[in-house]
């Protein structure tokens, strides 16, 4: 998950984030390499004030990039210290799942060239950079596309964080101004990489938020919380392309034709990645959950 958590006003970390009931060995690998912007709304260095009060991004950098790179003699010392860890182990007789989860991640960085180098996004080519944008967004969809490629098999990226499309004022000239124009610009680049290097067909790209926005518009030129009706982009991974599935009414209020839900989604997913429905899961208490009831999106397969 990159460039960073999603966090409210407050800076507290949302919920859903993290793996839950399935157990802390599930979730997934945080990478907050975002700098500390104070307000960060948007696509840093591009980030605004919903009322449109002047706002400058302060960091001189968009990424706080760790320095993965192993020091001349290092992948030797490397070696020899996991030598060692294994030798203790072993004569111990004891491991750590978690443990060794956490080292197998930390290891597949470092001996993984094209990983190591998935993270130097800003140092990229700048045909490359103007094409997805020198931005948190852009930036963040690059790194996303490199990790995909160096065989990360799920990587999510927060384009922006919490309050970023939560446009309760001014949300049209704050969506046509501040947010469109990058959000286009980087998913554009993303999916012209994924077809033009063949991954495009296995790779399922999913762009979504947790709800839609208000038909009435509030008295801040603002849009509020909708849960009846949104829209989302799903490419890829065998989807069907060009297609728009359901409708609503005229007043975008509430679904007219083929209504879909969450569980659609999820259930989408999981059959394209060739798990059946009804397959279990249990929690940390041992309880046994069916993963999916739902039917996948019709005609978008």
């Amino acid at each position: 998950m990159l460039p960073e958590p999603s966090i409210n006003e407050a800076g507290k970390v949302r919920p859903g984030q993290y793996a839950g009931r399935l157990g802390t060995k599930w979730e997934a690998w945080h990478l907050p390499m975002a700098t500390k912007c104070p307000l960060g709304n948007g696509a840093c260095p591009h980030c605004f004030r919903f009322d449109g009060k002047p706002f400058k991004h302060e960091p001189p950098t968009i990424y706080e990039t760790p320095n993965l790179a192993l020091v001349e003699g290092g992948e030797a010392r490397l070696q020899s210290r996991l030598g060692l860890l294994d030798a203790i182990d072993r004569r111990s007789h004891s491991s750590d799942e978690g443990l060794d989860r956490h080292r197998l991640q930390a290891l597949g960085v470092l001996n993984n060239p094209k990983a190591r180098d998935a993270f130097l996004v800003e140092k990229a080519d700048e045909k490359l950079l103007a094409r997805y944008g020198r931005n948190k967004f852009g930036l963040s969809l690059l790194m996303a596309s490199r990790l995909s490629a160096a065989g990360v098999g799920l990587v999510q990226v927060n384009l922006g964080k919490n309050s970023t499309w939560d446009t309760h004022n001014r949300n049209f000239i704050n969506l046509r101004e501040n947010l469109f124009p990058h959000f286009d610009r980087g998913i554009a680049a993303l999916l012209d990489d994924l077809s033009e290097s063949g991954r495009l067909n296995d790779t399922l790209l999913i762009v979504t938020g947790e709800f839609g926005r208000t038909p009435k518009i509030n008295k801040d030129s603002g849009r509020d919380h909708w849960g009846a009706v949104m829209s989302l982009i799903v490419a890829g991974g065998g989807v069907t392309g060009g297609r728009i599935i359901g409708s609503s009414d005229r007043l975008g209020a509430q679904p007219a034709t083929e209504r879909c839900t969450p569980e659609n989604l999820a259930a989408t997913v999981y059959s394209a990645l060739g798990i059946p429905p009804h397959a279990m899961w249990e929690d940390t208490d041992g309880r046994p959950y069916e993963l999916y009831r739902a039917d996948p999106i019709e005609g978008l397969m």
